[in-house]
């Protein structure tokens, strides 16, 4: 029998957006998660905000939201807003009821000061992680890491010298004379303020000379010879090798030796056991003072052999003869998931903000979302 449309819709409903989350979703347990670290987080918050004047939009609501954001792919603020008006989902994660409105896409920008100041990103970033460690994700003993670059949000037309001169190009040679043929008619290009036409041919542009007038902090760095260079940042995350979890992470400025300097100070502060811990890295890793270090601190460096460096590889057989070094070489190799999952689902190819301080506290709640993801799924009971 084919139904009818009745045209009148119902006035009045009574519905909970409770009932509308499939009972096995998984972010009813990254929801669980959530809500009993912000718990650990309250007297932070309570510090946070003055006692008197009007109420606040709650902070774990901003920090509930960017976590959304990133979990479903969510490009800005003000989109973010506009969905939180008709998405259930997003107001049950965010404990709303259906005539609550939606907050202002300024409330991000006005407390992310407040949350930067008070380095909340870390500290919930640390209550995710102790989570996992407390649940017996995380292993103690093997640890993989590695970088990336970050694309900064800063054009390269704004990378400009630091003393404000205008570099003087060496003069065109010349052609000689080609037949001449019958003008033609072009019309002037239209030239746009806000975008004005650059020429970079024949400058010679660094970051000890130049510095970008969008984003001061900026680096200009490229992934390998032959790349294109742009203005970034150097992200680094230390992960543990038995579930993919991410163990520490931190946003540099892009140098050549950021990715060993970042790796060492990750391993130097997170030594939660006195047992003989190893960390797996690509060749990029495999430099002298890197390998030594890791032995200082009693880290074992399963870091894969360059044999084409001048000098030979660091890694001799008393690491690469046995079997927990391929392991390490197999497993290391994990971390690019990381990767390839907040450039793409939280659309961190190319960051939205400027200042490394602002970066970081980007990338520590991605990758705080990445490992309640991960920790849901693991956490899942099998049907």
């Amino acid at each position: 029998m084919r139904g009818i449309k009745v045209p009148q819709s119902s006035m009045i409903c009574l519905v909970s957006p409770e009932s509308k989350i499939p009972e096995r979703h998984p972010l009813r347990a990254v929801k669980k998660l959530v809500d009993a670290a912000l718990r650990d987080l309250a007297p932070v918050f309570e510090g946070m905000y003055s006692t008197i004047g009007r109420p606040s939009i709650p902070p774990e609501s901003l920090l509930k939201a960017t976590l959304l954001m990133a979990l479903f792919s969510v490009r800005s603020d003000r989109l973010f807003c506009d969905q939180l008006g008709y998405n259930l989902l997003f107001r049950w994660f965010l404990d709303m009821d259906m005539t609550e409105d939606a907050f202002h896409p300024t409330t991000f920008t006005k407390n992310r000061e407040r949350l930067m100041d008070h380095d909340v990103a870390r500290e919930f970033f640390a209550l995710v992680v102790g989570q996992a460690k407390a649940a017996g994700l995380m292993s103690s003993e093997h640890f993989s890491v590695d970088g990336t670059l970050i694309e900064a949000w800063a054009s390269l037309k704004s990378f400009k010298r630091k003393d404000g001169s205008v570099e003087e190009k060496p003069p065109v040679e010349e052609k000689p004379p080609v037949e001449e043929k019958p003008p033609v008619e072009e019309k002037p290009p239209v030239e746009d303020a806000k975008n004005p036409t650059v020429d970079f041919h024949g400058e010679k542009r660094g970051n000890e000379t130049h510095r970008s007038t969008t984003d001061p902090e900026a680096r200009l760095a490229r992934k390998g010879n032959g790349k294109e260079a742009k203005l970034s940042y150097a992200q680094h995350v230390l992960m543990e090798n038995r579930n993919g979890l991410i163990v520490d992470m931190c946003i540099t400025h892009a140098h050549g030796r950021a990715e060993v300097e970042a790796a060492y100070m990750m391993l130097e502060r997170n030594d939660p056991t006195r047992s003989r811990r190893t960390v797996a890295a690509d060749k990029g890793y495999d430099t002298r003072d890197f390998v030594e270090g890791c032995r200082r601190i009693g880290v074992t460096p399963h870091v894969a052999m360059n044999t084409g460096r001048s000098g030979g590889s660091a890694i001799d057989g008393r690491t690469s003869r046995h079997e927990g070094y391929l392991l390490s070489q197999r497993f290391r190799k994990r971390i690019e998931e990381v990767f390839g999952w907040e450039k793409t689902v939280a659309n961190y190819r190319k960051t939205r903000f400027r200042g490394k301080q602002r970066n970081e506290m980007a990338s520590l709640l991605i990758g705080a979302a990445y490992n309640l993801l991960r920790m849901a799924k693991l956490l899942l009971p099998i049907a």
